[in-house]
C-alpha cells in the first residue's frame, strides 16, 4: 500500500472488523519512481512484511 492510500486502507480494515490488520506501506507515487526507487520500495515492503510475520 502506498502512503497516500494508507488511511483509506485503515478505514476499510475497521469497517471489515479487523482494526488491527497490518500491511506494508511504501512511498507514493510509484508510477514515476525510478528503477532504483522501486527497488528501495520493494526492500522496504519486504522488511515490513518479514517483521509482521516474525513478530511475537
Amino acid at each position: 500500500m502506498t502512503t497516500r492510500f494508507a488511511s483509506a486502507a485503515e478505514m476499510m480494515c475497521r469497517v471489515l472488523g479487523m482494526p488491527d490488520y497490518r500491511f506494508a506501506q511504501i512511498g507514493h507515487p510509484v508510477s514515476s519512481a525510478t528503477d532504483d526507487e522501486l527497488r528501495a520500495m520493494a526492500r522496504t515492503a519486504i522488511e515490513q512484511g518479514l517483521a509482521m510475520l516474525v513478530r511475537s
